[in-house]
């Protein structure tokens, strides 16, 4: 009875090793075959430009790619090329994909993607908005939706404060001070929130807009709407607009100097020519550390899951970044202008 009954239990026993023997080579299997794969996992991050096309948007774009490159995130391009309607499509399509653990976004009308960036948020993905205002209040860089892993953006009302502020000062000694006023494009919150940033700026200064004109952000524009401009009123004493408006209106003005220009933008082009003094001044915009901070907000966020919050890219900048002749040589341009 000993030997027919040790048997089984050297079976037993041999069978049972060989079983935990299998089931750990098949733990050391899994392992070894998924290691690899979160090692080497692949952020990818959705790039929502309002136009890859605008000098303005080219350095954003390349330190937005740079950081990602170092990152090991691989960044796909949506360009709306100035079409919100188009933009809006490109991030529902991006949502859909389930494709993106991030997207980046340079809003062209931020109000009606809200809804698009609270699906996002929803769905997983981290969301950070740079360059535009997303929500509805100009006046800060707060985030406008919880949840949100990123808002590094410049403030429009202070883009219009520090340009009236500008007015003020070179209007002083002139009384009215007459203005030929360039928006950009004319129907957006940017333009409509720089208009009142000025407005609130010059009021009780005997400072008067006596006429408007349009750009597109293009100087041949800019040109064509000085010189209606200036016809009709050539009691001009300044013309204010963003900085390819003031170079489409230097065009008009020829050797004319009795005609003051402002702008903001603070590119290659703006910044040489407030040095030169043949600009009043400008305000600085900052593209490319929009572009390479926000990124960075990106890759953390999928990364320790913890966001920036809402960073003003002029905060800390000699003057606010606001730049005369007097302290042109501190600022660096991001952008040609």
């Amino acid at each position: 009875m000993n030997r027919s009954f040790a048997v089984p239990r050297i079976g037993l026993v041999a069978l049972t090793a060989t079983a935990l023997m299998a089931i750990a080579a098949l733990f050391v299997a899994a392992n070894a075959s998924s290691a690899p794969s979160r090692t080497a996992a692949t952020t990818h991050v959705a790039y929502l430009s309002f136009a890859v096309a605008n000098s303005y948007d080219a350095p954003m774009l390349s330190a937005a790619k740079n950081v990602a490159a170092k990152g090991g995130a691989k960044v796909t391009v949506f360009d709306a090329a100035n079409d919100p309607k188009k933009q809006l499509q490109q991030f529902q399509t991006a949502i859909a994909s389930k494709q993106y653990q991030a997207i980046v976004v340079q809003p062209i009308y931020g109000p009606q993607l809200l809804p698009a960036v609270k699906q996002a948020i929803k769905a997983g993905i981290k969301v950070v908005n740079i360059d535009q205002i997303l929500g509805t209040n100009p006046a800060t860089a707060a985030p406008p939706v919880p949840g949100m892993s990123g808002n590094v953006v410049f403030v429009q009302t202070q883009i219009g404060q520090k340009q009236g502020k500008l007015l003020v000062a070179a209007c002083a000694g002139k009384s009215p001070c007459n203005v030929g006023y360039l928006y950009s494009v004319k129907i957006t919150s940017l333009d409509t929130a720089i208009r009142k940033g000025v407005d609130s700026a010059i009021k009780g200064h005997n400072i008067k807009v006596v006429a408007e004109g349009e750009t597109f952000y293009q100087p041949a524009k800019a040109l064509a709407a000085a010189q209606t401009m200036l016809q009709a009123h050539p009691e001009i004493n300044v013309i204010i607009g963003a900085d390819q408006g003031a170079t489409g209106a230097q065009q008009a003005l020829g050797t004319n100097k009795d005609v003051t220009l402002i702008g903001y933008g603070g590119g290659g082009v703006g910044l040489a020519r407030v040095k030169s003094g043949r600009w009043y001044g400008t305000v600085v915009q900052r593209p490319a550390t929009e572009g390479k901070v926000g990124m960075q907000c990106a890759l953390k966020a999928v990364k320790t899951g913890k966001g920036c919050g809402g960073i003003d890219v002029l905060a800390g900048l000699p003057n606010g970044g606001v730049v005369t002749k007097g302290n042109a040589s501190k600022f660096k341009a991001e952008w040609p202008g």
